[in-house]
């Protein structure tokens, strides 16, 4: 007989403590996780603003400190455990976050049924396309064995959480009936049950919910409060009550418990709770203390008239019934399934962050905590492993010009997923393998491939005898295929082991220039293909390489190209200020999708998009960005464009595809980046460099 959840309970937050004391343990490894950064995300929301480069303070590096000054804030992509892990252990330049971090809010998924397929408008059409894989196989295992996989999901998580919160922070997790009574259970353990300070109650339909034949309708979501000490920052919330004046007989009658006092403000009181003696000491030299005739202590509110309304503001308690859902709300629409409305998280906000506090939300979804923490002058990061969810951030936070903001993703993805399907010890070598096998290609001899890195498929012809011979060479997931390693890979092609009449190689990450470089390369007898991003998870998830064989595509690259970039003095601003400013004006030319095949749809949906890709290529661009000085490094963009952004005046569905971008002037060649992000969130770059006019 199975166990029951209760009895598993024990177990589940065992073995979530051990995972979360192995990472811990691994902070200062050499093969600690971090975080890499894609982009400077400058907002400028106003596309035809060309001066707007001149106006912004450009940092050489991105801030990276802990104090308000030097700091930036983080968008990041990829699986919250990594970016716990990563922040936890920090870098040369960016110090660990262990104990720094103010408020932590989390809406984590709670509904194992809940349909989180993505609907995708192009012109003309409508595309609904299912989570990535990764996305699906994160999703299964937090679901594979119900509620009790979930608590195992999310403990390590909490462990890791309580690890990054000072010691005065404090942690919201929103959760609703599905699973937030189990989830307690856990925060009890995790943090403590004396530190459990509310669970508060959000009554999200003010108008109530939908009515039910067999049960009270739900109309609420549950917030579980808890803080990390004792000792932790909480603000107390207020909000207003109208009460009105009555006149009888031409006398005033004020609402029961307002007063007058003798300097004609009006208030009422209330206990003096668990206010200590000090705080006392300060209401009282504020004239806010009334002492009754028994010598009891009582605290006065002060309250506003107006008319013939006293207006109160009352001190929130555990139950809000003032917020509605986004859907009643004035807030943006994001088209995120699950977005919560901004005045949520900023009482939140207000309550358990200081003024210049850091805020952190692991499921960033639409990027309400980060836009409400922009808004209040809060430090933040946000993280979510779903490509949607952050693109629709970035352009959010675009949309806010907000300050900068750093787009960063788990440094070395693959690796970590290798690691969790082969083990943390695994060989480099034994990863191409699974890689070479899972293409199809035999491995050479070890004399011949020392790295394990290349392998061979010998074509048959239609008489029996050999035809061609390719090589194949999988290259390893902690480097960026380019140059370097397809010269190579083509001088093996012509002198190792005879020569071989083609090669193909096998890729996980590439510079961003790759295709550039095949273009220069011009060789039609070398391939590049890219090996799946979760090629690891499904390995893991089928439980061996035979179980995978003829199900994995390898894809050929997305290709972006531009027109020539146009180079001259800027003719904006008074003629002093443009001899130190130049324009540069960017011009799409194409681009063509990753392999339709490679995306998660069905057959109608993809052949639907076979037709757009063929007609209008650049309407599968959500968004592009331009920095008019990359360095080869980080990618600054200080203009960007997507579609909705009405400021640019463009089609909703569309981009604009010119860009007018003025910088400082400078002697000699320009490079200049472009980087595109298609509507299934697959990234494209090109650089050129630019001559002086």
């Amino acid at each position: 007989m199975s166990k029951s959840l209760l009895e598993q309970l024990p177990e589940i937050v065992t073995q979530g403590r051990k995972e979360a004391e192995k990472i811990l343990e691994g902070l200062e490894g050499r093969n600690r996780i971090s975080l890499q950064t894609r982009e400077l995300v400058l907002p400028a929301k106003d596309t035809a603003a060309p001066d707007w480069v001149t106006q912004q303070a450009r940092r050489d590096t991105g801030g990276h400190g802990n104090g308000a000054t030097d700091w930036t804030n983080r968008l990041i992509y990829g699986d919250n455990l990594l970016a716990m892990a990563a922040l936890l252990a920090g870098d040369e330049q960016t110090p660990s976050l262990r104990g720094k971090v103010d408020l932590i809010y989390i809406d984590p998924p709670f509904d194992s049924k809940a349909d989180y397929r993505t609907k995708v408008m192009l012109p003309g059409l409508e595309l609904e396309q299912k989570p990535t894989v990764i996305e699906q196989f994160a999703y299964s295992d937090t679901w594979s064995e119900g509620t009790a996989s979930y608590l195992a999901m999310i403990t390590p998580r909490l462990i890791l959480m309580k690890e990054l919160l000072a010691n005065t922070g404090s942690i919201y997790v929103h959760l609703d009936w599905h699973v937030g009574h189990y989830v307690k259970i856990v925060l009890d353990e995790v943090f403590g049950r004396d530190n459990f300070r509310n669970q508060i109650a959000w009554i999200k339909n003010s108008l109530g919910a939908k009515s039910r034949a067999t049960q009270f309708p739900r109309n609420q979501d549950q917030l579980l409060f808890y803080s990390k000490t004792e000792d932790f920052h909480f603000e107390p919330q207020l909000r207003e009550q109208i009460s009105h004046i009555e006149w009888i007989n031409g006398i005033e009658r004020l609402p029961a418990g307002i007063k007058i006092d003798s300097q004609g403000r009006y208030y009422w009181t209330s206990p003096k709770g668990d206010y200590s003696d000090t705080s006392i000491d300060a209401l009282e030299a504020a004239g806010r203390i009334e002492r009754t005739s028994s010598g009891a202590v009582r605290i006065k509110y002060f309250v506003r008239r107006s008319g013939n309304k006293i207006i109160k503001d009352a001190v929130l308690d555990d139950t809000w019934q003032d917020i509605e859902m986004i859907f009643r709300s004035a807030d943006p629409r994001t088209g995120y399934e699950t977005q919560k409305p901004e005045k949520l998280l900023e009482r939140i906000i207000n309550a358990s962050c200081p003024s210049t506090g850091l805020i952190i939300d692991f499921n960033g979804g639409s990027g309400t905590t980060a836009a409400v923490a922009e808004k209040t002058g809060r430090r933040w990061i946000t993280a979510d492993l779903g490509k949607p969810a952050c693109m629709i951030m970035r352009k959010r936070l675009i949309d806010l010009e907000a300050k900068e903001f750093l787009y960063q993703a788990i440094g070395d993805y693959q690796v970590e997923a290798v690691k969790a399907a082969l083990g943390r010890d695994f060989r480099m070598g034994d990863l191409s393998q699974i890689v070479l096998s899972l293409y199809g290609a035999l491995p050479l001899p070890i004399e011949a491939s020392p790295q394990r890195n290349l392998g061979q498929i010998a074509g048959i012809d239609v008489r029996g005898q050999r035809g061609s011979k390719t090589l194949v060479l999988a290259d390893s997931p902690n480097k960026l295929t380019g140059m370097s390693t397809l010269k190579k890979a083509i001088a093996q092609r012509d002198n190792l082991l005879g020569g071989w009449d083609r090669v193909v190689v096998l890729g996980w990450n590439f510079e961003p220039s790759i295709g550039e470089t095949i273009t220069a390369l011009n060789d039609s007898r070398l391939e590049v293909l890219v090996i799946p991003p979760d090629l690891m998870d499904r390995l893991k998830k089928k439980g061996g390489i035979d179980k995978l064989r003829g199900q994995v595509r390898f894809s050929s690259l997305q290709y972006l190209t531009i027109h020539p970039v146009e180079r001259r003095p800027s003719t904006t601003g008074t003629q002093a200020a443009s001899k130190a400013q130049e324009a540069l004006t960017v011009r799409l030319k194409n681009y063509v999708l990753l392999s339709p095949e490679a995306i998660n749809l069905d057959d109608a949906n993809r052949a639907k998009l076979q037709q757009i890709a063929n007609a209008e290529p650049l309407a599968l661009i959500e968004y592009w960005a331009v920095d008019p000085d990359y360095d080869g490094k980080v990618f600054r963009s200080v203009w960007q464009d997507y579609r909705g952004n009405t400021a640019s005046g463009a089609d909703a569905l569309r981009v604009v595809t010119t860009a007018t971008v003025t910088a400082p002037a400078i002697e000699g060649p320009r490079k200049v980046c472009v980087r595109v992000v298609d509507v299934f969130g697959f990234e494209a770059e090109v650089v050129a460099t630019v001559e002086a006019a």
